[in-house]
């Protein structure tokens, strides 16, 4: 049933949305040069590598790190990418993720490939079973502004609650945590 309303969520939301994706496509072609999409390798089910895209938000020169591991985020982050990651429209091209099944709607976020401390501690709490989400009980319970081990304790908790019911819970939620831009560290 979950990858059913994955697919179901997906395809509608990436044929309804289509002229936004392209609006936004041409906003941060137009603040800075480069392609408007950038392909992160990203941890999936079963720690299996994926190519994950997201609106580009950083510079094209900016290295291929987690945000929080930059010494200067700030240098990096261009003026739409603020904006775009407050509002987490960042995240919309992840719906072709989805449709694919490299993702679920909801789930833990994916690990970038670079972010071995969290691939480790989700390993040892069996959380790698999971797909990866667009976004999770971490992500309505703090997003940016809790704790690499926090995050981990609140996949765990989900792990062990996931439903349908509480899958629903956590897409209207993120909806007001998106629309809030609250917890959005960079």
């Amino acid at each position: 049933m979950k990858r059913g309303l994955d697919l179901l969520v997906s395809s509608a939301g990436l044929a309804i949305l289509w002229p936004l994706l392209l609006l936004l496509a041409l906003v941060i072609r137009l603040d800075s040069p480069g392609p408007a999409l950038h392909w992160s390798q990203r941890f999936g089910r079963d720690n299996r590598l994926f190519r994950m895209p997201k609106f580009r938000t950083m510079r094209t020169d900016a290295p291929d790190v987690a945000t929080e591991a930059l010494e200067d985020p700030d240098r990096w982050i261009t003026r739409a990418g603020r904006w775009l990651r407050r509002t987490s429209l960042d995240e919309l091209p992840q719906l072709w993720s989805i449709l694919v099944g490299d993702m679920t709607l909801v789930g833990p976020r994916p690990a970038l490939h670079s972010q071995h401390d969290l691939i480790d501690l989700r390993t040892r709490a069996g959380v790698h079973v999971l797909r990866p989400g667009l976004t999770g009980w971490a992500q309505i319970n703090g997003r940016d502004v809790i704790d690499l081990e926090r995050k981990v304790e609140l996949d765990i908790e989900y792990l062990h609650r996931r439903s349908l019911g509480l899958d629903l819970a956590i897409l209207l939620l993120t909806l007001r945590v998106a629309l809030s831009g609250r917890n959005v560290r960079h």
